[in-house]
């Protein structure tokens, strides 16, 4: 009986041995098989040709989703809702710059931040794409409201004074968007003809803005608009021959004087406008003043250096904004 019961104990034992091998056996073929086929997953994203791209302001994200399309994956670096001219780069950032294949931004004046966040990232890898390239600089304007354009001067490249809102002459949004096409053709020729396409198509859209804005605003009662807000629309009011004084220099940091704000009210009155634009993002403090001591009202103008949370998470787009802008251009130059 003792000799059994051994015998039996033995053989439990060996028959547990075999399934724990087993058992191991198996686990260990499944964790080959599925890391074989995370393997396979990962040639296959790579296969795909998905470029990740960030750009640095709405304009250039907006106009890169567009051309990437379907090949493409594109982060707005600037928090939904912040005015571009106070961000600080975090060092996430910094990290989501080091896993993307291009980097988008407008220029050293609207962004100068940008040359900073870059030295930490290996260019070897990063494609970093100056949005301005080839295009016409526009000169400063003098920071008080009460002179005019007339000071101006075109370069192709930007100096000290330069305004660096290219984006709203839809010619020169044009040309950015042919520079970004390049970038990602550059960076992934198998899909360059998607993104020549797209870049192609959505030219015509910005050729189709920039005729309308023309036919809509050539018979306006009103050629000269005042916004409250800093001096962005310089680009837009010289394409469509239209005269233009903002409260604020280039940056919205720079507070307005009392001499400002008393030869605006003075030009709202002598010109017959009933109507003061602020722009987004912005407090339309000075514009409210302003309204109040001459009876205009307010229509918004938008710069699009970003948009809301909500106009994100809605999907609204540059040429959306720019249509809503045409509709507040003809009402405060009286053009129905």
């Amino acid at each position: 009986m003792d000799f059994a019961a051994d015998a039996f104990t033995q053989k439990e034992q060996s028959m547990n041995s075999n399934r724990k091998a087993c058992i191991f056996l198996a686990a260990w073929v499944l964790l080959v098989a599925c890391s074989c086929k995370k393997a396979e997953e990962q040639k296959a994203d790579h296969r795909s040709g998905r470029l990740k791209v960030v750009a640095s302001l709405f304009p250039m994200y907006d106009f890169a989703r567009l051309i990437g399309g379907g090949h493409a994956t594109v982060t707005l670096l600037l928090p939904p809702g912040m005015e571009p001219h106070s961000f600080e780069p975090r060092p996430a950032d910094v990290a989501a710059l080091r896993s993307a294949d291009v980097f988008i931004y407008t220029n050293q004046y609207m962004e100068p931040w940008a040359e900073e966040i870059i030295k930490g990232v290996d260019r070897g890898r990063l494609l970093v794409v100056h949005a301005s390239k080839g295009v016409k600089f526009s000169g400063r304007r003098d920071s008080h409201a009460g002179l005019k354009r007339s000071e101006q001067h075109r370069n192709h490249e930007p100096g000290a004074g330069a305004d660096p809102h290219i984006w709203l002459d839809f010619v020169n949004a044009q040309k950015i968007v042919d520079t970004i096409a390049q970038a990602f053709s550059e960076k992934d020729p198998a899909n360059s003809h998607v993104y020549m396409t797209n870049a192609k198509e959505y030219k015509a859209h910005l050729n189709e803005l920039d005729r309308k804005y023309r036919d809509a605003l050539s018979g306006c009662r009103k050629r000269v608009f005042v916004s409250g807000g800093h001096d962005i629309f310089g680009y837009l009011a010289e394409r469509y021959g239209l005269r233009y004084r903002a409260a604020y220099g280039l940056s919205p940091d720079a507070e307005p004087t009392a001499r400002d704000l008393a030869e605006l009210s003075k030009m709202l009155r002598e010109e017959g406008l009933n109507h003061i634009f602020y722009e987004e993002l912005l407090s339309p403090r000075i514009a409210e003043t302003l309204a109040k001591e001459t009876g205009a009202e307010l229509l918004r103008l938008h710069g699009a250096h970003n948009i809301s949370r909500e106009e994100l998470a809605s999907g609204t787009s540059f040429l959306d904004l720019m249509e809503q802008n045409l509709e507040n251009l003809m009402q405060g130059l009286q053009c129905r």
